[in-house]
């Protein structure tokens, strides 16, 4: 006779149900037996159950025990199946009721002295077991993040396993535990603090606005850095659909603590040495990359052109598709992975080429190399590519600007606001819904027809200009797509391709700043 409970394994940020299945059949020798493509550390759960039953006073029968994981053809890996295991046995022994192991689902690693330790992927597990209508058990410090899972999801969460059977045999109650704290946005540096870069401040309010990709050159401290620190400060807070499908991310991966969620979007800034399994996701057990992490917040990529050409090429598809798909010989795993990817680099390797009253060591050469280990294919996909100039020391001597993240912020929750009325935020426009909402007037259009030919448009970059221009129009307030907004996003999209001498990109134009008229 088997007996059994329920466990979880991992696609992505998704669980999916794994039967553990526990058999005593008599033998001539006792065998502890694994089954149903387990890795190394299932493997080893034999010992760790067996160290964990001793704490309490158990021993294993003197039998052929064996544990199937079910379906047999699906890879189980990591430490969390110990829990159900030991629950299957305690089942089988008659320790704990066979009914109450079949109505649950369960995951935790078992430590030697019986204690249930932590495991990655709370939050999706509790998802599930809430979807088949099942109980749910987990450690004691995953409790408040399965809480998240909401519903009358019955949770269990001791912390250790001879708590679990007092529980099953009434001489204790569990209460559930209380969903972790929904935590505060972490304070940020507020955009006043940037002296003089009015035409940096302007593009960073419209990629935050559209949720746009945007690129900053610039000699060093210029700013640009200082510039992206304060893009989370201006960005609206995550909406519940999009908070659930952050944290399930951050569950997988282990990032959450004490079930703690935070509704800021997040911001991954990974070093130019990051490897493309670290960019992308990978490794022995595929786990999710920065780029993955950075879902629905930004990826801010410093030194842009130092960061190898494979791993930046990596990021075509993601930007194009929203998501990653990281394929093995024995499994493809597929990870969400809308971010918005802002980048700063320098002009070339010495840092100041182009820059008036500087001299660069190998002049155009220089710039032509550097700018050429980032493709032309990446470069189409960033709507904004801005010159942030050296910063004066009139600039630094100015009084703190009257706007702070505060204002800029009000306006790009208010064009926000209109891009979902519509059902869809610019940077992502695209069919009919493109060619209604990014529809320019008759200056417009012929505008953008002479640019597209004069600046070697792609199809792609003709038509992120028109994202951008209808988030420019947005910000102002306009419903139609006038010549004034095309010629602002025109502006504010470099016409040289990466790897040749570049001349400086023109400054955006802005009607504020500019004095142009409607």
């Amino acid at each position: 006779m088997s007996f059994g409970t329920h466990s979880a394994s991992f696609d992505g940020a998704e669980a999916r149900p794994v039967e553990v299945q526990v058999q005593l059949a008599g033998g001539q020798m006792p065998v502890f037996m694994v089954v149903g493509l387990a890795d190394k550390a299932v493997a080893e759960s034999r010992e760790r159950v067996r160290a964990a039953f001793a704490a309490i006073g158990l021993s294993l029968p003197a039998q052929r025990l064996i544990v199937n994981l079910a379906p047999a053809d699906r890879p189980k890996e990591g430490a969390h199946y110990d829990l159900p295991i030991a629950i299957g046995l305690m089942a089988a022994m008659g320790v704990i009721p066979a009914d109450a192991a079949r109505e649950h689902l369960a995951m935790g690693e078992l430590g030697l002295d019986g204690s249930i330790a932590p495991a990655p992927g709370a939050l999706p597990a509790a998802m599930l077991a809430n979807a088949k209508e099942l109980g749910f058990i987990c450690p004691e410090a995953c409790g408040p993040e399965a809480a998240w899972a909401g519903g009358d999801l019955s949770i269990l969460a001791p912390a250790s396993l001879i708590q679990l059977v007092n529980h099953f045999k009434g001489g204790q109650a569990l209460a559930r535990p209380a969903p972790g704290a929904l935590k505060e946005a972490a304070a940020v540096k507020d955009l006043a603090e940037v002296r003089g870069q009015e035409t940096a401040k302007r593009a960073l309010e419209i990629a935050a606005a559209g949720a746009h990709n945007m690129l900053m050159v610039g000699p060093p401290g210029s700013g640009k850095s200082m510039l992206a620190e304060r893009l989370p400060g201006i960005l609206p807070p995550l909406s519940a659909q999009e908070l659930l499908e952050v944290s399930m991310i951050q569950s997988v991966a282990g990032l959450v603590e004490r079930g703690e969620l935070c509704r800021s979007r997040p911001m991954r800034a990974p070093h130019h040495s990051a490897s493309m399994a670290a960019m992308v996701g990978g490794g022995i057990r595929i786990r999710p990359g920065e780029a993955s992490l950075a879902h629905h917040g930004v990826l801010f990529l410093d030194e842009l052109p130092e960061f190898h050409p494979q791993v930046l090429d990596s990021l075509r598809q993601p930007l194009e598709t929203a998501q990653i798909a990281v394929a093995r010989a024995n499994a493809r795993v597929t990870y969400p992975a809308r971010f918005q990817l802002i980048a700063a680099m320098n002009p070339c390797k010495c840092g100041w080429g182009g820059q008036d009253g500087q001299a660069c060591a190998r002049g155009p050469k220089c710039a032509a190399g550097y700018q050429a280990r980032v493709s032309g294919p990446l470069m189409d996909r960033i709507d904004l590519q801005i010159e942030v100039p050296p910063v004066t020391a009139a600039d630094l001597a100015l009084p703190p600007a009257p706007e702070g993240s505060k204002e800029v912020a009000a306006r790009v929750a208010a064009a926000r606001q209109a891009q979902e009325e519509r059902g869809c935020l610019n940077a992502r426009l695209s069919g009919e819904m493109l060619d209604r909402v990014c529809a320019p007037d008759e200056a417009g259009r012929a505008l953008i027809s002479q640019a597209a030919q004069a600046m070697g448009l792609t199809a792609r970059g003709y038509h992120r200009v028109l994202r951008t221009a209808r988030t420019i129009a947005d910000l102002d307030g306009c419903d139609g797509l006038r010549r004034i907004h095309i010629a602002e996003a025109l502006s504010a999209r470099r016409a040289t391709p990466a790897g040749q001498a570049a001349s400086r990109p023109a400054p955006m134009l802005d009607p504020r700043f500019a004095g142009a008229g409607r």
